[in-house]
């Protein structure tokens, strides 16, 4: 047999990983909406609901227009 599962040389599952607890709502959903626009932001789509990998499309069915809005005005530019 090969190599087990997550211990081929040279892969990095998680590279740069670092847990970080979100204790403030805001911090959520910056990074919720970070989380949805990051496809868009590097070109893998036009729009980030069209992105199937990504739970945006559904976000956007689910909840309310006032909801999409608040969400997609957080600023995400300090989310790492």
């Amino acid at each position: 047999m090969g190599e087990p599962v997550g211990r081929a040389p040279g892969r990095k599952v998680w590279h740069n990983f670092r847990e970080t607890r979100l204790t403030y709502e805001k911090s959520y959903l910056a990074r919720l909406n970070y989380a949805h626009q990051n496809a868009a932001k590097h070109g893998l789509v036009p729009l980030t609901n069209l992105y199937p990998w990504c739970s945006a499309a559904w976000f956007e069915r689910t909840v309310t227009v006032a909801q999409v809005k608040t969400i997609y005005s957080f600023k995400m530019d300090k989310c790492r």
